[in-house]
């Protein structure tokens, strides 16, 4: 009995998901062990390489199930991203770097995750409850967006290449790291701006994913993170997809609201 039912809960699980979304998913993981293998991680600080490439890969793991359930418009993403927080705090602590991104993770991301999965719970979508409704910005709002994050990466920025970091994994390129500390303080500032979006259910989320997407691929690629290369390039293939998605959405639920005042008019007429 308990077998069968192990088996409907993962057969639902399978379908649940399309057949692009399966393919993407196990090609990112496939090819993020491969990876690993080709270019293990380095000691760093005291902390054997293993031990960073595991925290990679968890990172890499949960990262792509949760952006695929964003794209799905579920609300269980945020307790999938709850994973990812805690592995990428472990990550930028072991690695000594990214302490913007750190700082943003504990005191924002978390927060935001819990109370996202509470509002989307209560938006859920009217015909398919397993969908949360999803909608677009106005011009004003995107316009204050770009000031906040223009003036958060300056500020921000500056202060970080304050911090003096002796065992880092950028410690012996003094340039490097002060560019990092820039992009790291940018990266968060889109972060912040991306989880808002999340929170009240904007499509403008993908466009700030895709922004802090190359952002972070910049600062994987000067750190010699090659593994996690691997996963910015299956943010930029999934994002695609979630943002055509989500859009969808939004244009077919204007259409039924605007046949629903249609026939409604059209009552109040005759």
């Amino acid at each position: 009995m308990e077998q069968t039912k192990e088996k409907n809960i993962f057969k639902r699980i399978w379908n649940y998901y399309s057949l692009y979304e399966k393919i993407w998913f196990i090609s990112i993981t496939i090819l993020a062990f491969v990876f690993a293998f080709i270019f293990p991680e380095e000691d760093i600080g005291g902390v054997n390489g293993k031990i960073i490439m595991a925290l990679y890969l968890v990172d890499i793991f949960s990262n792509i199930l949760c952006e695929l359930l964003i794209s799905k418009q579920s609300k269980w993403n945020f307790i999938v991203s709850l994973v990812v927080e805690a592995t990428e705090i472990a990550i930028c602590i072991v690695c000594a770097y990214r302490f913007a991104t750190m700082a943003t993770t504990i005191f924002f991301w978390i927060p935001i995750d819990i109370i996202s999965f509470i509002m989307w719970n209560k938006h859920k979508d009217s015909e398919k409850e397993e969908l949360t409704e999803v909608r677009k910005l106005s011009g004003i709002q995107e316009v204050m967006v770009i000031v906040g994050i223009v003036v958060w990466t300056v500020v921000i920025g500056y202060l970080l290449t304050l911090i003096d970091v002796e065992e880092g994994i950028l410690s012996d390129n003094p340039l490097m790291e002060k560019v990092v500390c820039y992009l790291d303080a940018c990266c968060s500032a889109v972060g912040i701006a991306n989880g808002l979006f999340i929170l009240f259910r904007y499509r403008e989320q993908w466009i700030a994913w895709y922004i802090s997407t190359f952002l972070e691929l910049t600062i994987n690629i000067i750190s010699g993170q090659w593994v996690l290369i691997v996963l910015k390039v299956g943010y930029l293939t999934n994002t695609t997809y979630g943002y055509i998605m989500w859009t969808k959405y939004i244009k077919q639920k204007k259409k039924n609201e605007e046949k629903v005042f249609n026939v409604i008019m059209k009552t109040m007429k005759s």
